[in-house]
């Protein structure tokens, strides 16, 4: 199949395109994607600039029925749209249905969102004046997205974009072109006018940096890697355009001598190795006080060790492929720096299995120190690091001690401890006895330090990216 660029409501095809490769089986060519280019990109930035003013005047009834037949179809098609994601991307097949409902999910909710305007109506301190406060969209919004959730993270950008009144250009990653492209399939024929929504596939290196020069679009928001959203950040700064980032993780997961063990290494497993641990709110750091150490270790390795990795598509298989070669070679790099310099490494190896694919066996990593490298960087895979402590204040010190701060957790019975981690952990979502990853759809998303910039994304906090305040006075 062909996944064509989506521009003032047409479809279009390219020159060149680039093709989309099952990584549970490299053999499997899923279709090819449009390769996009510059002017490809100012069509889809001009077509969204016309469109603006007409969607930012639509009322919340146009804005309801658009999101909620969105969200309605998504969710009766979960099925088929979880098994293509899952076929792309490689997440299982539970996990990849799981994803296409909570797109629609997030969908349903921003279309109850455009009925619940608010806003303030005051008494202004001088007298027989009157003040209303209220929200206006920003403008065009650019959409940059990655390929770890290619369904979810698109529908909780361009969601709460379409519900607050915005057009935007969504630029995908090249390696999940399917899923944006079903899922932009779906919102052109929601009703929404031409040009509200532009799809534009391409290389990010080439793309990203005309999205952010162009002077047509109002605001960029971003989810990716450090170091690119630094670059989006600064660029963006420089023109004064409203940016919003959400960027890595090194989440720790503290696990106390009190903890209930099985809730524990059950919180673990989850947090460090579903989704293949291809999640920036991954448990990547497990922090372990010294009388739960050992048991600990023992129990979560047998369980590690009998997780079923496979096809993604394939009937009880519990962790799917790696996305790509690429990834699949810096995860192991990242393995073989680890027992370099000390650490014990239980699993971590390539795995040859009845496809060709980017399998590996997951990776638990005992006896490392917060300052070694697989403690400081995102690996961004099925690799967990132990680090040992003595107690609760150490415990918190190690996993405050990191340049991130999207996800933290603990698993503990101690309510004094529970309260305290979640007061002083230097993280933007917290977790007691959950894994670190797996955040409700009608709440705010986002962390702290390196880990995010901007507003928050997700539930009613979405307003604050995709809309500007207006303060108007009146003297009746």
């Amino acid at each position: 199949m062909d996944y064509k660029n989506f521009i003032g409501g047409a479809w279009a095809a390219t020159a060149e395109s680039i093709p989309n490769i099952n990584p549970s089986d490299t053999t499997d060519t899923i279709g090819f994607a449009a390769k996009g280019t510059v002017s490809d990109l100012d069509k889809a930035i001009d077509a969204a600039h016309e469109a603006a003013p007409g969607w930012a005047a639509s009322t919340p009834q146009q804005r309801f029925d658009v999101l909620d037949f969105i969200g309605t179809e998504i969710l009766a098609r979960k099925q088929e749209l979880g098994r293509l994601l899952s076929r792309e991307e490689g997440k299982t097949l539970p996990e990849g249905i799981g994803e296409a409902t909570r797109a629609g999910q997030i969908f349903k909710f921003f279309a109850g969102e455009a009925l619940r305007q608010s806003g303030d109506h005051l008494a202004s301190v001088r007298p027989g004046i009157e003040v209303d406060v209220t929200r206006s969209p920003v403008g065009v919004v650019g959409l940059i997205t990655p390929w770890n959730f290619p369904i979810a993270i698109p529908a909780w950008k361009l969601a709460p974009a379409i519900c607050f009144g915005n057009a935007v250009v969504l630029k995908p990653a090249e390696l999940v072109p399917a899923s944006a492209h079903a899922l932009v399939e779906i919102v052109s024929r929601s009703g929404l006018p031409d040009g509200v929504v532009n799809l534009v596939f391409g290389r990010g290196s080439e793309l990203g940096p005309r999205m952010i020069d162009n002077e047509k679009v109002n605001a960029i928001s971003f989810t990716g890697s450090v170091p690119t959203g630094r670059g989006i950040a600064a660029a963006c700064g420089a023109k004064l355009k409203k940016v919003q980032l959400e960027m890595g993780g090194k989440n720790p997961m503290v696990v106390l001598d009190d903890a209930d063990l099985d809730i524990a290494v059950e919180a673990c497993l989850n947090g460090a190795f579903f989704s293949t641990g291809q999640r920036c709110t991954a448990s990547s750091r497990l922090i372990l006080t010294e009388e739960i150490h050992d048991q600990f270790v023992a129990t979560l390795y047998d369980r590690m060790v009998a997780l079923k990795v496979g096809h993604a598509l394939e009937a009880g298989i519990q962790m799917g492929p790696v996305i790509d070669n690429r990834q699949l070679e810096q995860n192991l790099s990242y393995v073989d720096i680890a027992g370099s310099e000390g650490g014990k490494v239980l699993g971590g190896q390539r795995l040859d299995l009845q496809t060709k694919g980017f399998f590996m066996a997951p990776a638990l990593i005992t006896e490392t120190s917060n300052d070694m490298r697989i403690n400081r960087e995102e690996v961004f895979g099925p690799v967990a690091s132990v680090v040992r402590v003595k107690d609760y204040d150490e415990a918190l010190a190690v996993a405050n001690d990191t340049e991130f701060g999207l996800s933290a957790g603990i698993c503990t019975t101690s309510l004094k401890h529970a309260h305290h981690f979640k007061r002083n952990s230097q993280a933007g979502m917290v977790m007691v006895n959950l894994p670190t990853a797996g955040v409700d759809y009608h709440v705010p998303f986002g962390g702290t330090k390196g880990s995010s910039f901007g507003s928050r994304e997700q539930g009613r906090y979405a307003a604050e990216f995709y809309t500007t305040v207006k303060t108007a006075y009146t003297l009746p």
